[in-house]
């Protein structure tokens, strides 16, 4: 590092949007399957880096969220890729438990669009591996 560098001009090339978040894509670093998406900004980042855990920032919270907190699903971070554009990260993890939807399915792209019917419809793809309610002690208020 040059002396006229910054310890974070990595974080620099970051375009978080006007609320100070930026998309992140969890894959499973092994398999390649899409797990979920969720938002951090510049603190989750940072400590994501600092702790080789998934951190994230909750909106509905208004607060880090540590993945698995909760759940104790957390999400260790092998590598963390950058888009074309510097506006969405994609995190390639373990998932511990091999849960990652709040639903208790593997993933949170559960569903697919069927278009065989009459009209298009949400079909669920994916079972649900462990009730909501056995891991969070009570259920989920959107579990679908």
């Amino acid at each position: 590092m040059t002396a006229s560098a910054s310890p974070e001009d990595w974080l620099a090339a970051l375009r978080f949007d006007e609320q100070g978040l930026i998309p992140a894509i969890a894959q499973d670093a092994r398999t390649g399957t899409v797990l979920m998406m969720a938002w951090m900004n510049a603190e989750a980042v940072r400590e994501t880096v600092r702790t080789g855990q998934a951190v994230y920032y909750s909106r509905s919270r208004a607060r880090l969220w540590r993945k698995g907190e909760e759940s104790g699903h957390v999400q260790q971070v092998h590598d963390i890729r950058l888009d074309c554009d510097g506006d969405v990260l994609l995190l390639k993890i373990t998932q511990i438990g091999g849960i990652a939807c709040h639903t208790g399915r593997e993933r949170c792209f559960y569903r697919s669009l069927d278009l065989n019917g009459m009209q298009p419809a949400w079909a669920v793809q994916d079972p649900v591996l462990k009730d909501p309610a056995a891991i969070y002690g009570h259920p989920h208020p959107d579990k679908r």
